[in-house]
């Protein structure tokens, strides 16, 4: 691990990434749309990286680099665009962090006081905590009038399948047919099978049955 602080370390790398577009030709020729395959390419790889280590019992230092590695290069991304924003004069990557953590007290009050100190006694339920910050979120955007609203589209579709059941609130109201992850992960995989058998693209099929369950419940279609 390095010695620098957080804060100095960050300001390194921001640092860094300034001089590459300033003197590195590939850097330099980077824009917001050339650098989302990345972002979708190395937001897979955290993925993965994080699940190894979920998965292990004793996770190796290999498996603890290789995260450690993915970590920063999703990091290196968000620096990237903040960095693309600053040099048009809108805003930079400390407007970046200053603007989470403010959400993340805003969204938290049971935590943090309105000036950000920390409360002395944290009493809150987990349904309270929850209820809180979808509250918060209400207020921060009322244009936002469909549970839906906010789901991006272009997630891959058992994801945006779980999201949309989440915000629709069916998993909390369901308790039957409880499994294990390893028999559901069986029977995902036996409908995969079956939809190559009879010439269907699971994918589609479960992104238009996404949109179609969104459109019969409160409008939420695209």
């Amino acid at each position: 691990m390095t010695d620098a602080g957080p804060g100095a370390a960050l300001e390194r790398l921001v640092e860094v990434v300034d001089l590459l577009r300033r003197h590195c030709p590939w850097t330099a020729a980077l824009d917001h749309a050339s650098l989302l395959e990345y972002l979708v390419e190395e937001t897979y790889e955290l993925y993965e990286a994080v699940d190894d280590v979920a998965r292990a019992d004793s996770p190796s230092p290999a498996l603890r680099d290789e995260l450690r590695g993915e970590l920063g290069d999703v990091l290196f991304q968000v620096v990237l665009h903040a960095q693309l924003q600053a040099e048009e004069g809108s805003f930079g990557f400390a407007d970046v962090a200053g603007g989470l953590t403010a959400k993340l007290v805003r969204r938290n009050p049971h935590v943090f006081a309105p000036d950000g100190s920390l409360r002395g006694s944290f009493p809150a339920t987990v349904d309270e905590i929850v209820a809180t910050w979808q509250s918060v979120k209400q207020q921060e955007r009322p244009a936002r009038t469909s549970p839906f609203d906010g789901i991006p589209h272009h997630l891959p579709a058992l994801a945006l399948a779980a999201k949309t059941l989440r915000r629709a609130g069916e998993p909390a109201s369901d308790a039957e047919g409880r499994t294990t992850e390893e028999e559901l992960g069986q029977d995902l995989l036996a409908l995969t099978r079956r939809a190559l058998a009879a010439g269907i693209d699971p994918e589609r099929a479960l992104r238009r049955a996404v949109l179609e369950y969104r459109q019969r419940n409160v409008g939420g279609g695209p």
